[in-house]
């Protein structure tokens, strides 16, 4: 989404008020007294509207009249009523405004009739390029440290660090009021709407680059622009935090789904998975959401969930455990040096242990000290300091002393003042210091753990994977012709779902080198006891239906069928048992397949469900008949890395049985890893796709087995193939930018977009340039690349960034010789080019081959223009932006010569 003519809505020099015209109080006449109080140093022109209380503005009948000497107004404000918004946007386009709040309502959120009032609003404003617009139904906007409240609101927005956007007007009244009481403030306050244009995903983008915020808080009902909020989310969170409430967590019930994964991942479950890759952090309830924010922004991420807790009261210490171990953080255990410093400093009826309870009478350097020591242990993420005011306590004097052992350490350190009037000095002095501070251990303990949640989620943003070799040799076409096969054989006119075999399940499984257990269909007893004697017993025998998704529910299957005889039996059970409980089931006969008897076997459900907001999602969990009724399972977006295929099955609670557990030994978790990426890469592949269920998914130590499989697609994306990888929040590696390349001396290069698992390569190209080829590429000087520095540039949103590795094999080792990099502006419009050539590589021709194929990859992404920045003195790459027709401007600065290429 762009965020071109933003600047507009938030640093305009002309406002226009437009209003109806009356001399009743109106949304209006208070928008313009708001943009007056605040102290707006720009033009102001009302329009429309009677407002004889102000004197000095003329009022306008229209914006035609007004004469703005050469300089067109910047924002308009639009208070009319609903059904006259579209004509005031067309005056406001053909005046050329470029950016409009509509503070009116009466839109969508009243109806069919207020839907097409929108609609012709947003046809209208296609007419005029680049007019932004925010609203409709919008309470309106303040920039404080621009002094432009931009809104109707009763209370006025002060200058802080926390920008906010809220779809929720009625929400940005109640926190204006608070914020006003508790001394809150903000970069920018803003009620985004009904999001007929500018949404959420263009104002993270935006307030990115805005020198005043710090982090964002968002309340949010829903995300329309799901790839666009990833990208640009992800992009603010590598430096900065988002803090996210997500409305309407406990939805109505979906329809009857087609798998038991449709029944298990929610609108929700999404939302989460989401929030969660995008690095974010969400808030369970509005209170913390600006505790959460200031203490994200203003403390150091802890490395771990293990916190220390240091209280003069047994009881406050308890309650802080058990606050934490209830939201699966982990109380540090204490390393034996400390314990031996502990024991040297305290009373001997110390606690011995964590909580560190100092005692009753504990003095301010007791208390610090103790701090200190539980800082410096290498077993402790972060320390909780719990005072409970008794005769002995000095509040604001440990205050101080907590605040200088805080300041010795890059840990973070919250604390729990317990009290009233006593303790309120102590509060204060840590709110002055920046030291977070909470009325209970609890709330303490709760932002402890929102740290953390913080400190996970944007790590992945920055983890570099570790390789799992993983080769396909896939026809993605030949992929699609089951699905084509499928819907060309039915008799149904409907769009809607239509769900595979198990046998077809398993085609489509085997074709992306999931091992399966073979199933083979029979359509009568006398064929499944062939199939069965030629396996060899024990088998398996299960309901052959495209009916019936839930097998066991019908007893349609049994297990561990030992000999002919009791496969016989096993079939008519089956059958008459699936006729009596489903008389409307379609019956094929049933399918076949060797029981698998493995004493140190798992069993896993793996699932995705395609929905309506971030489009396919993965879902991992304990597996088997109980698996609805354990609940134990994780989502995540594909397509899946190493790092979080691992992640997904860390965070189970039964992630310790996956391992060696009560003599059993672990399972092969490396190839279970490669199975769950396999799977992910083919529901990337497979928009067809709307629910898949794989359970069980059986791991053991030697193999990883999918028993059983159902795909439920759609027959619209078959017959109307959507483009590539659209059902996906998040665009995957773009295999369609390898190619081979021959340098002219013959060398074999393979052209490729970047990934994280490069980190290792392109850390040792980096070592292998000399400081002057490190000084013309970024333009700065560095010893070596730190893991922080190569996570930047391996780790890639596809959709604005594009590094084009050039990779070679030398005495069987692969290596890096040199990189291409493009980046686009969140616009789409413009990306900037670098490119980094090592030594050895020089002179070879592959600088050149890199440049012309990103100017491919440039045209292919539709960009508008390539921008370069070379320093004076490298004339060679002077030379070849000259000679592919760049403009070259040399007169911006003396170091520095600029490159430009329209497209």
């Amino acid at each position: 989404m762009p965020t071109r003519n933003l600047a507009k809505i938030f640093k305009p020099k002309k406002v226009a008020v437009i209003g109806a015209s009356n001399r009743e109080e109106s949304v209006g006449q208070r928008a313009l007294r708001n943009l007056v109080a605040g102290g707006f140093a720009g033009d102001i022109y009302p329009v429309n509207a009677h407002y004889s209380e102000l004197e000095g503005y003329r009022c306008y009948p229209s914006l035609a009249e007004i004469d703005v000497s050469g300089s067109p107004i910047d924002l308009a404000i639009i208070c009319t009523p609903a059904a006259s918004v579209p004509n005031v946007v067309r005056q406001c386009g053909e005046a050329g405004v470029l950016a409009v709040v509509i503070l009116s309502a009466g839109f969508r959120e009243v109806g069919s009739q207020g839907e097409q009032i929108e609609a012709e609003i947003r046809k209208t404003a296609k007419r005029f390029e680049g007019l932004r617009i925010i609203g409709p139904n919008s309470l309106g906007l303040m920039s404080p440290y621009h002094q432009l409240n931009a809104s109707f609101a009763a209370d006025v927005a002060t200058r802080g660090r926390v920008a906010f956007i809220s779809q929720s007007g009625a929400l940005c009244a109640s926190v204006l009021d608070w914020a006003a009481r508790e001394g809150i403030g903000f970069s920018h306050f803003v009620s985004i709407g009904n999001m007929l244009d500018v949404g959420v995903a263009d104002l993270i983008d935006y307030f990115a680059q805005d020198r005043w915020t710090d982090s964002i808080i968002l309340y949010v009902e829903s995300i329309p622009h799901a790839r666009q909020f990833m990208s640009a989310a992800r992009a603010f969170t590598r430096s900065k935090p988002i803090i996210v409430y997500k409305a309407g967590r406990f939805g109505a019930s979906e329809k009857a789904a087609a798998t038991h994964t449709g029944a298990m991942i929610g609108l929700d479950n999404a939302y989460e998975a989401a929030l969660t890759r995008a690095g974010a952090v969400r808030v369970s309830e509005l209170a913390d959401l600006f505790d959460c924010a200031e203490l994200l922004a203003g403390q150091e991420a802890p490395a771990g969930p293990r916190l220390a807790i240091v209280t003069n009261a047994g009881g406050p210490g308890v309650m802080a455990t058990d606050a934490l171990l209830q939201r699966n953080g982990t109380l540090a255990e204490l390393s034996e040096a400390s314990l031996e410093k502990l024991d040297g400093l305290l009373p001997a009826a110390w606690s011995h242990g964590n909580p560190i309870d100092v005692l009753s009478d504990a003095d301010a350097s007791r208390f610090g000290d103790a701090v200190a020591i539980a800082l410096a242990d290498k077993n402790v993420d972060g320390v909780l300091v719990v005072l409970s005011p008794q005769i002995w306590t000095q509040p604001l004097e440990t205050a101080d002393a907590v605040i200088e052992a805080a300041n010795r350490s890059r840990k973070p350190v919250l604390t729990s003042w317990m009290g009233g009037v006593r303790v309120q000095a102590g509060i204060e002095r840590f709110s002055q210091a920046g030291v977070p501070s909470y009325a209970t251990p609890e709330k303490a303990v709760a932002s402890f753990m929102y740290l953390v949640q913080y400190a996970r989620n944007r790590s992945m943003l920055y983890e570099t994977p570790r390789s799992v070799p993983i080769e396909f040799q896939v026809d993605r076409d030949q992929l699609h012709t089951i699905f084509r096969q499928r819907v060309a054989a039915s008799d149904r006119d409907s769009n809607d779902y239509e769900t595979l075999s198990e046998l077809d399940s398993k085609s489509l499984l085997d074709a992306y080198g999931i091992p399966v257990c073979q199933s083979l269909p029979a359509a009568d007893q006398a064929a499944a006891l062939q199939i069965a004697d030629q396996i060899g017993y024990p088998v398996v025998m299960k309901i052959h239906s495209p009916s019936i998704v839930h097998k066991t529910d019908v007893g349609g299957v049994a297990l561990n069928l030992i000999d002919r005889n009791a496969a016989a039996k096993a079939y008519d059970q089956i059958m008459l048992q699936a006729k009596q409980k489903r008389p409307d089931a379609r019956i094929d006969g049933v399918t076949v397949q060797r029981m698998m008897v493995a004493p140190w076997g798992r069993e896993l459900f793996v699932g995705a469900k395609r929905g309506p907001v971030f489009g396919s999602v993965l879902m991992v969990g304990l597996g088997g008949t109980a698996t609805e009724l354990l609940w134990d399972r994780t989502f995540e977006l594909p397509p899946l890395s190493e790092r979080l295929a691992r992640r997904m099955l860390e965070s189970l609670r039964a992630w310790p049985l996956l391992g060696a557990y009560r003599g059993q030994a672990p399972v092969d978790l490396d190839r279970l890893i490669e199975v769950l990426m396999r799977i992910s890469y083919l529901v990337a592949d497979a928009p067809e796709i709307m629910e898949m269920d794989i359970n069980p998914l059986l791991a053991t130590p030697d193999e990883v087995l999918a028993l059983d499989a159902r795909i439920a697609f759609q027959r619209e994306a078959v017959l109307h193939p959507p483009a590539p990888y659209s059902h996906l929040a998040i665009c995957p590696y773009p295999t369609q930018f390898t190619r081979p390349l021959q340098l002219v001396d013959g060398t074999e290069v393979l052209m490729r977009a970047i990934q994280p698992e490069d980190e290792p390569m392109w850390c040792e190209l980096i070592a292998r340039c000399s400081a002057e080829s490190i000084q013309m590429r970024f333009r700065y000087m560095f010893r070596s690349a730190t893991h922080e520095l190569a996570s930047r540039y391996c780790f890639n949103d596809y959709d604005r960034e594009i590094a084009i590795v050039a990779e070679i094999e030398q005495d069987g080792r692969k290596m890096l010789a040199g990189v291409g990099r493009l980046v686009a502006d969140a616009d789409h419009h413009e990306a900037e080019f670098a490119i980094l050539v090592g030594d050895a590589w020089q002179g070879h021709g592959l600088g050149a081959a890199l440049m012309d194929y990103c100017l491919q990859i440039s045209q292919q992404m539709k960009w508008k223009r390539i921008v370069a920045e070379i320093a004076p003195q490298n004339r060679r790459m002077l030379e070849m932006f000259s000679k592919r027709g760049f403009i070259l401007n040399r007169m911006i600065a003396a170091d520095v010569v600029v490159a430009k290429k329209d497209l």
